[in-house]
């Protein structure tokens, strides 16, 4: 199970490592548990309001898939129509580009997902992998 503590670590994480950094945009992160409901989400100054919802829709797209927003945004150019439908499906909330890492348990169960999102897509990720390992957790891309 993801956990509050456990949550607000990897956001808070992200976010840290966000600010020592002159090279990226206003970050936001949102960590969400295995049945989509958001744990924890933070949005750093300077970051326009729908980004709360852009990740979120990164780290909702992976757990209710079952792989990486990466994953599913490279499935949307061999399988648009699919992708649509699902879309549909999670009522418009997936967004498939890279941001949205699932978090994986010792035993490789997922227990949540962490979505990025503010610079590149590949910046995100690479924010959101980090702090989930960070927590001696492992990032599925």
């Amino acid at each position: 199970m993801l956990d509050l503590k456990t949550a607000n670590h990897i956001v808070n994480h992200i976010i840290d490592a966000a600010s020592k950094r002159d090279d990226l945009k206003p970050m936001t992160a949102v960590v969400i548990d295995a049945g989509g409901a958001v744990i924890s989400a933070q949005r750093q100054d300077g970051a326009s309001p729908i980004r709360i919802d852009l990740a979120k829709g990164k780290a909702h797209g992976a757990v209710m898939m079952g792989i990486s927003s990466r994953k599913l945004g490279e499935r949307a150019e061999q399988q648009a129509y699919f992708i649509q439908a699902v879309n549909a499906l999670c009522d418009g909330s997936l967004v498939p580009v890279a941001g949205g890492v699932l978090v994986r348990d010792s035993t490789g169960a997922i227990i949540g997902a962490v979505g990025v999102t503010g610079d590149t897509s590949d910046h995100d990720e690479e924010l959101a992998i980090a702090a989930i390992e960070a927590q001696g957790l492992q990032a599925d891309v």
